[in-house]
C-alpha cells in the first residue's frame, strides 16, 4: 500500500529533470523480494570471495604471472568493481524497500554498469587472443605476448570501455522525463532509462546500438574467429591424445564465454526486439547477467586450473590445518 501511494505521488509530481528515481525491482515479485535477496546475497558474497582469493593467488604466485592469468585477473577485478556496483543497492532495496536512487548516482551506477561490462568483454578477448597465439603459435607465444604488450592491451581495453560509454551519461542527462521516475528494473542502465523519456530518442538508441555491436559485438566474432583458427590446428594433430590436452587449455575459457554472453545476448535481444517476453523474465535475467558471470570465473578456473587449484588447497587449506596441528601441539607441550 506505501509503494502504490509512493507511486501515485511520484507520477503526479514528476518533473521534466527529476532528482531522483525510484527502482521497482522485480515487476510482479515484490512481494517475493525478501526470498530472492538470499541467493543474490549468497552469490554476491561468493564473487567477491572467490574473485578476492584468485587475485591474491595469481599475485602471490610468481608462476601464475602468464599471459592467461594476468588477463583472468584484469577480469576479476571489473567483476569485483560491476557488482559492487551493483548488489549493495539491489540488496538495500529488497531489505529495506529503498528504492529511491538520486538522478547522478544512476547515472553513475548506468556507466559503470555499462563500461565494465564492455571492459569484461574485452579481457575475455585478450584471453581468447591469449589462446590463439599459444596454439598456433606456440614457439613466438612469450616473444608476442610481453608483459609490456599485456599491460598496453590491459589499458587499451579499459580506455576503450570508459572513452565509448562516456556519451551515455551526457545522453541521458538533460531529456525530460516526463512519463514517470519509476524505473522498472532493479538497478539504472541505458534502455531502462530512456523507456522513461518523453523526447525523441532514435539517435541515442542508434549510438547505444553502435557502441554495442563495436564492443559486445564485435569481440564475440573475434572470439568465435580465433576459435575457428584453433579447432583448425588442433584437428591437424597427428594424435587424438595431442588434440584433447590443446583442448583442455581451452575449456576454463570456453565455459567463461558462455557464462558471460549467454545471458547477455539474451538480455540485449529482449531490451530491443522481446517485447512479448513477461517483464520479471527480462530483469531476471539482466540480474543474472551481473551476477553469475563474477560468480562463476574464479570456480571455473579454479576447479580447471591445477596451478590454482594446487596454490589453493596450499595457501587456504594445508596451511591453516598445519597452523592448527602446530597450535595444538605447543599447547599440549
Amino acid at each position: 500500500r506505501k509503494f502504490k501511494a509512493l507511486t501515485m505521488s511520484t507520477i503526479n509530481k514528476t518533473s521534466l529533470h527529476p532528482t531522483s528515481f525510484f527502482l521497482l525491482g522485480i515487476p510482479g515479485l515484490e512481494t517475493a523480494h525478501i526470498w530472492i535477496s538470499i541467493p543474490f546475497c549468497l552469490v554476491y558474497i561468493m564473487a567477491v570471495l572467490g574473485n578476492s582469493i584468485l587475485l591474491f593467488i595469481i599475485k602471490s604466485d610468481q608462476s601464475l604471472h602468464e599471459p592467461m592469468y594476468l588477463f583472468l585477473s584484469m577480469l576479476s577485478v571489473a567483476d569485483l568493481i560491476l557488482t559492487t556496483t551493483t548488489l549493495p543497492k539491489i540488496l538495500s532495496l529488497f531489505w529495506f524497500n529503498d528504492r529511491e536512487i538520486s538522478f547522478d548516482a544512476c547515472l553513475t551506477q548506468m556507466y559503470f554498469i555499462h563500461s565494465l561490462s564492455t571492459m569484461e568483454s574485452g579481457f575475455i578477448l585478450a584471453m581468447a587472443f591469449d589462446r590463439y597465439v599459444a596454439i598456433c603459435n606456440p614457439l613466438r607465444h612469450s616473444t608476442i605476448l610481453t608483459h609490456s604488450v599485456i599491460g598496453s592491451l590491459g589499458l587499451a581495453i579499459v580506455f576503450r570501455g570508459a572513452v565509448l560509454l562516456s556519451p551515455h551519461p551526457f545522453l541521458l542527462r538533460w531529456l525530460p522525463y516526463c512519463r514517470t521516475t519509476i524505473i522498472s528494473h532493479t538497478y539504472c542502465e541505458f534502455m531502462a532509462l530512456i523507456k522513461l523519456v518523453c523526447a525523441p530518442t532514435r539517435i541515442r538508441k542508434a549510438y547505444s546500438l553502435i557502441v554495442a555491436f563495436l564492443t559486445g559485438g564485435m569481440d564475440f566474432i573475434l572470439i568465435m574467429c580465433s576459435y575457428v583458427l584453433i579447432l583448425r590446428v588442433v584437428f591437424n594433430m597427428p594424435s587424438n591424445d595431442a588434440r584433447l590436452k590443446t583442448l583442455g587449455t581451452c575449456g576454463s575459457h570456453v565455459w567463461v564465454i558462455l557464462a558471460f554472453y549467454t545471458p547477455a545476448f539474451f538480455s540485449f535481444l529482449t531490451h530491443r526486439f522481446g517485447h512479448h517476453i513477461a517483464p520479471h523474465v527480462h530483469i531476471f535475467v539482466a540480474n543474472i547477467y551481473l551476477l553469475i558471470p563474477p560468480m562463476v570465473n574464479p570456480i571455473i578456473y579454479g576447479i580447471k586450473t591445477k596451478r590454482i587449484r594446487e596454490k589453493f588447497l596450499k595457501v587456504f587449506i594445508r596451511d591453516r590445518v598445519l597452523l592448527l596441528f602446530q597450535t595444538k601441539t605447543t599447547r599440549e607441550i
